[in-house]
């Protein structure tokens, strides 16, 4: 018996990276689980190398976009259906999100990362708690976090303080749902090697994989192994916690991406909408003396 056996799950964003390697770890331990993700084709991608490995009848897609309510009822509904209940909700979907200067941020794109990043779990949360306590017997919701919500330097400032939020809601809707046997813990990523992170070209972050103390690169599926352990049984007095999985970076003092006048996202704006299948925008910025 492994340890997710008899286990319904959610994974958003499962389509790609951290969320496609937790997605393959949680069905090999044992749980049924639904794939959301915005992009259908990643999601097809992903029942297909779930099917190889055998669990076609353990597996399902859906489409979902985890900024709209509508579709993430819908998500829980559907996972309930197909299943019969839902124990575990891994709200991982992200996208980079707005970058740039504070004066070049669009508020546009400040609200469209806002609504991806924190609204989205605040959704997820919402309707996934109400279909955990149907069932009486508890259940868990995992959250994507990030280091760059806890330290500054970690990310762009749109980006962290959306993950700063996201770090805030794990503390005070456990201590809510602590009483239905919900947990609610975190998981905070370093650099981890994804399509959101190198979007197809991983050796131009060679220099932020250099980083951290630990000598390996940070794989998705680092990740899922911290996903598996949460979520399961063996972390059931857990919760409230974010717990980082970067390789010692934060330990050591993070500045990622340079610093003052050098960090990188002082040289363009615009925003990263991830691997949702929709367009990057960038605008590069002329130095200013």
């Amino acid at each position: 018996m492994t340890r997710l056996t008899g286990k319904v799950a959610i994974v958003t964003g499962g389509a790609s990276g951290m969320g496609r390697a937790t997605v393959m770890r949680f069905l090999a331990d044992g749980a049924k689980v639904m794939v959301a993700d915005l992009n259908e084709a990643n999601g097809a991608e992903t029942l297909a190398v779930a099917k190889a490995q055998g669990h076609a009848d353990a597996v399902a897609f859906m489409r979902c976009d985890v900024a709209q309510e509508a579709d993430v009822a819908a998500t829980v509904a559907a996972a309930e259906k197909r299943f019969g209940r839902l124990d575990i909700a891994y709200l991982n979907a992200g996208v980079g999100g707005a970058f740039g200067p504070i004066a070049e941020t669009s508020v546009e794109d400040w609200d469209y990362t806002f609504a991806v990043l924190t609204r989205s779990v605040f959704l997820g949360m919402k309707h996934a708690s109400l279909a955990m306590k149907k069932h009486g017997d508890g259940g868990v919701i995992l959250v994507t976090a990030s280091i760059a919500g806890m330290v500054g330097g970690g990310g762009s400032h749109a980006y962290s303080a959306a993950k700063a939020a996201v770090i805030s809601l794990i503390q005070n809707v456990a201590a809510e749902l602590g009483p239905h046997r919900i947990r609610v813990v975190g998981i905070a990523p370093g650099v981890i090697s994804t399509p959101l992170v190198h979007r197809g070209k991983p050796e131009r972050y060679e220099e932020q994989f250099r980083r951290q103390p630990w000598p390996d690169r940070g794989e998705p599926e680092h990740i899922a192994d911290v996903a598996s352990f949460l979520c399961s049984d063996e972390a059931r007095f857990i919760t409230g916690e974010t717990v980082k999985v970067d390789g010692g970076l934060l330990a050591q003092g993070v500045a990622l991406w340079g610093t003052g006048t050098s960090s990188m996202f002082l040289k363009s704006a615009g925003v990263n909408r991830g691997t949702t299948g929709e367009a990057m925008v960038v605008r590069h910025l002329e130095p200013k003396g």
